[in-house]
């Protein structure tokens, strides 16, 4: 790294002399495996975290779940009257069953470390805490208070910790969120897709395929005509795309099919699409009048618009980087994350997280020498003035 000024300097410096405590940390996470189904597994890497803040002064604590593991809430004891706080986001939950870890094993090799949630997104949690643990020991005060969240239910929507984002986003002067960047460089996240979903079912008429087919109405028939119609709806110039993910139907070969159903997923770049795109599929019509049919589901995941407090927030980290020696770069991603939410109120930005590869796929690993340089970023962007985020 080509460092811009003395606090870089001893920021970098600080954070290598300890990448053997940062590994480990990171190791510690990724060895307690996380499915986001698994409630005892997530609450048991809520409590190690919880103990970890506690161990840096920070009040901390558990936000229960009912479904999942809960989300984890961290603070600073002290807080100066007035003063503006920054959110620091994160997941402890995988997509990896219990048991992966003996086929992905984590280990070191040709600089990257590997293991199942080690880029998505364990090594943006240890970043959290090293860059938190950073300016403390160094004795560099933000002016902007760090709230964390770490939520364990990020894999499957967030439907249980969205209500917690969506209320320390509101009061918060910005977001940012530790997903891994977009490909190997690394590029910062300024834009996401809108997700929604939807189910459409289709009641036919049953029959016996043999003696009196003409008496039924084929639902899988009727489907059929739906799935090109709404292929028809991709409009890849937008930046909209529609995908019939799964199809079921029928009950038996001999009867014509009395039902069928598709579940769709939905990705959108603007809330007006979302609009445009929701509606285009709640007014599709059968080609039968002797069906019924039914349209279930919405945007369920709001796009992370590039919104003009977004790029100026992206500006800041590309400025902090530079006193890094860093030419960082921006992208938008086609997947949702809790950015989404967290930039319909804040000035939000997501990627921050370690450089590597392999997001829920077996060969998923962070390569190792960014770690450091990541959480310095992380930890210079937390010691920024808060007008840099203000729309």
């Amino acid at each position: 790294m080509r460092y811009q000024d003395e606090t870089a300097r001893r920021i970098v410096e600080h954070l290598w002399d300890r990448e053997d405590e940062l590994i480990d940390f990171l190791k510690a996470l990724v060895h307690r495996e996380t499915p986001s189904a698994n409630k005892p597994a997530n609450e048991e890497i809520l409590l190690f975290l919880n103990e970890a803040y506690s161990d840096l002064g920070y009040i901390s604590r558990h936000l229960p779940g009912i479904r999942t593991g809960g989300a984890l809430y961290a603070r600073p004891v002290e807080r100066k009257k007035h003063q503006p706080i920054q959110l620091l986001i994160g997941h402890a939950d995988t997509v990896w069953p219990k048991g992966t870890i003996g086929s992905m094993k984590v280990e070191e090799e040709d600089g990257k470390v590997r293991g199942p949630g080690v880029y998505d997104m364990k090594a943006g949690l240890t970043q959290i805490y090293f860059a938190l643990k950073t300016l403390d020991a160094l004795e560099i005060e933000a002016p902007v208070l760090p709230l964390v969240l770490i939520n364990t239910d990020e894999e499957i929507g967030s439907f249980e910790s969205t209500r917690h984002i969506k209320r320390l986003s509101r009061i918060a002067t910005r977001a940012y969120v530790l997903e891994p960047p977009l490909g190997t460089e690394g590029k910062l996240k300024t834009g996401r897709k809108g997700l929604g979903r939807f189910k459409i079912s289709v009641e036919g008429v049953a029959a016996h395929a043999g003696l009196d087919p003409e008496k039924g109405t084929n639902a899988i028939v009727e489907l059929s005509h739906l799935v090109q119609k709404l292929y028809a709806m991709n409009d890849p110039k937008r930046g909209i795309t529609v995908n019939v993910g799964t199809i079921e139907g029928g009950i038996s070969p001999n009867v014509v099919a009395p039902m069928s159903r598709a579940v769709i997923d939905v990705r959108v770049l603007n809330d007006a699409d979302g609009k445009f795109i929701t509606e285009q599929i709640r007014q599709l019509k059968a080609e039968s009048d002797q069906v019924k049919l039914t349209v279930e589901g919405g945007i369920g995941r709001p796009p992370m618009e590039k919104t003009e407090r977004n790029q100026k927030l992206w500006k800041v980290a590309r400025e902090e980087g530079r006193r890094l020696g860093l030419e960082l770069k921006q992208a938008t991603a086609g997947g949702g994350s809790d950015a989404n939410t967290t930039s319909l109120y804040t000035a939000t930005l997501d990627g921050l997280g370690t450089p590597g590869d392999g997001a829920h796929a077996s060969h998923e690993y962070i390569i190792k020498n960014k770690l450091i340089e990541r959480t310095a970023l992380l930890s210079l962007l937390l010691m920024t003035a808060p007008k840099n985020a203000e729309s």
